[in-house]
């Protein structure tokens, strides 16, 4: 029998109605603001990794899934007058992005167009001062990077052999831009020192060395051989192929690259005299304003200066006050400081890692639950003699981000000869630091159909931050792996902590007072004579090092002290909340044996660790906020 509605049964049924029509309309406003917003970070995404084709044969193993013929792709040249277009693309980037209200997004796409609105004003705030950027810095600029990156380039078939020799042809076109970017950094009043043009002059031969390239011996020759072999070995190419090749890398070395380094060094001995003595930011005009823009995008933090320097020398004072406690209460640990002792049981980088990867396993989640499967290699390598004075103590290789199951770790023997130093270094490049991070969020983001934008966005007060942290994590695993054969390695590996956070501090601090205040070298050299230590060239070394390169220092330390901030917060909020599966039996406040429970405490730890891995890398200020909001 066919049923009337009632009047109230006809009411409720246009109420049902009107309410499902209200959320199929929000739910295709949400659908539809959602295709239009991931359409643009993609093309975002494709336009950033094929800006240079040795950056995206780094990023992508396998061009063909994002329709890319890396063929086509060129090396950036710089062209004359156009240091200032980043400022105009910028503020267009930004127009477009007003467009999507966060309101309409999901909450990963809401999360993202935070991430970029903050990125985008942080680059921008540089941007509008291009002539501060140093593409030439001694220790991180293209002449040095550069021959690693070619070293590094990954051989996959004969196609990848290609690629390679035609971006040796292009360097001179590369270099040649660079060139014209010192030239207007002159004519703008910026150029580098006199002190620094000669060490990259320096650097440009040493890295082109003419006898080792006559000779067949340098490294570059060595390693591009060494790839061929493995294609030989897979059967890609034939050894006559291999021999040609090979044949045609030591002609481009010799005839392209090398002359391609001798030109600029001769082009930068052209321009000695037009730049001032090695100083800081502070002494040119809007160089205080641009350190200030500069902070913010290297630490990853939107703290002002002043707190930025407060939040520095509280810690310094904390650190340098513990370890007079602990030299006090243990006058041998002066004598150990000189001698380096070897606690530490002998182990190879690959036994060091696999040791550190295992012993995290409680605290951090694991990257087999992300991924299903935790078969990640890592080779170690040591940086070629030639680069030891140009390369940092180690570095970790990104891998490609659709295949993060191989990676490379390089240690610089000279800065790694003891064996805490080893030890804490490979914790700060693989477990649980840049290696362990790179693979965890890559395959994370995959897993969660994440945009793979994330991995272009660079922030780099969390990522070193964050191997930072892990860095000085590891001073309690080489307590725990030495103590029981060597009782007295619990205290001096806690003194070379706390040591090595007081340098960390004290040249942040520097840094601020360098490049803001404008102190003079005579001024930095006091600063050390009333800490006890006046050695005039290690200090003169400091301060060039730290003059030439703004920011370094702060990226890394300033990025840890916000990530300490970020656990504090976290310890009150969750703890507060009842928010971990385990609880602290302190009191519920904020004092410190409360909080060193807390940290302590297994569970705790994953948690935080997890969020800091789900939601970054992403500046300071969103996690906090997040973190606040999650809890």
């Amino acid at each position: 029998m066919k049923r009337t509605l009632s009047f109230k049964q006809w009411a409720a049924a246009l109420i049902l109605f009107a309410g499902f029509s209200a959320a199929t309309a929000f739910g295709y406003l949400h659908i539809h603001a959602d295709a239009a917003f991931e359409r643009f970070t993609e093309n975002f995404f494709l336009g950033e990794i094929q800006a240079n084709p040795i950056h995206f044969h780094y990023s992508i193993d396998n061009p063909d899934a994002y329709q890319i013929d890396e063929s086509q792709l060129k090396m950036p040249v710089y062209q004359a007058g156009t240091a200032a277009d980043d400022v105009y693309a910028l503020s267009v980037l930004s127009e477009q992005l007003d467009k999507y209200r966060p309101a309409s997004l999901s909450d990963s796409n809401r999360y993202l167009l935070k991430l970029l609105d903050s990125y985008i004003d942080a680059v921008k705030l540089t941007a509008a001062y291009p002539y501060f950027s140093e593409p030439l810095s001694p220790s991180s600029g293209a002449p040095s990077e550069l021959p690693i990156l070619l070293a590094e380039y990954r051989f996959d078939d004969a196609q990848d052999v290609e690629l390679y020799l035609s971006i040796l042809q292009q360097i001179p076109d590369y270099f040649e831009g660079l060139i014209i970017f010192e030239k207007e950094k002159a004519a703008a009043g910026l150029f580098m020192s006199d002190a620094t043009a000669d060490k990259v002059i320096r650097q440009c031969y040493a890295l082109m060395n003419p006898e080792q390239l006559e000779e067949g011996t340098h490294f570059l020759e060595i390693t591009f051989a060494e790839r061929l072999q493995n294609l030989v070995s897979q059967g890609a190419i034939t050894e006559e192929e291999a021999l040609s090749y090979q044949s045609q890398n030591n002609r481009l070395l010799t005839t392209v690259v090398a002359p391609a380094y001798d030109r600029l060094s001769d082009e930068l001995t052209l321009l000695k005299g037009n730049g001032t003595d090695t100083c800081g930011l502070a002494h040119r005009e809007g160089g205080k304003q641009y350190y200030e823009a500069l902070l913010r995008l290297r630490t990853s933090s939107d703290r002002s200066v002043s707190e930025i320097r407060q939040m520095l020398y509280e810690n310094l004072a904390a650190n340098y006050e513990a370890l007079g406690r602990l030299l006090e209460n243990n006058e041998s640990l002066r004598d150990s400081f000189t001698t380096d002792p070897a606690f530490l049981p002998e182990m190879k980088p690959e036994e060091i890692l696999a040791y550190l990867a295992d012993s995290i396993k409680h605290k951090y989640p694991s990257i087999a639950s992300v991924t299903g499967d935790s078969s990640i290699g890592c080779t170690v390598k040591y940086v070629d003699d030639s680069l030891e004075a140009y390369t940092a103590p180690a570095f970790y290789m990104t891998p490609p981000i659709d295949n993060v199951l191989n990676n490379t770790i390089y240690i610089n023997a000279m800065d790694t000869s003891d064996d805490l130093s080893l030890f804490t270094t490979l914790a700060h490049e693989g477990y649980p630091g840049h290696l362990y991070q790179t693979v965890y969020c890559q395959n994370f983001w995959a897993k969660s159909g994440i945009t793979p934008l994330r991995s272009v966005l660079y922030y780099g007060g969390y990522i070193e931050g964050w191997a930072m942290y892990t860095e000085l994590s590891s001073y309690e695993d080489a307590i725990r792996l030495a103590k029981e054969e060597h009782p007295e390695a619990g205290d001096y590996y806690l003194a070379c902590r706390l040591d090595r956070q007081i340098q960390l501090a004290l040249y942040s601090l520097l840094d601020i007072s360098i490049h803001y205040d404008g102190a003079s070298l005579q001024e930095v050299s006091e600063i050390f004579a009333s800490l006890g230590s006046a050695d005039a060239p290690t200090i003169a070394a400091i301060y060039s090092y730290i003059a030439e390169e703004p920011c370094n220092y702060p990226k890394y330390y300033v990025g840890y002290l916000e990530i300490m901030e970020l656990k504090k917060q976290a310890a009150v909020l969750w703890y507060n909340n009842h928010q971990t599966d385990n609880t602290c039996s302190a009191p519920a406040s904020q004092n410190a044996s409360y909080l060193n429970a807390i940290y302590e405490d297994p569970g705790f730890l994953y948690y935080f660790h997890s969020f800091l891995l789900n939601n970054g890398p992403a500046d300071f200020g969103t996690l906090s906020e997040l973190l606040a909001g999650a809890s």
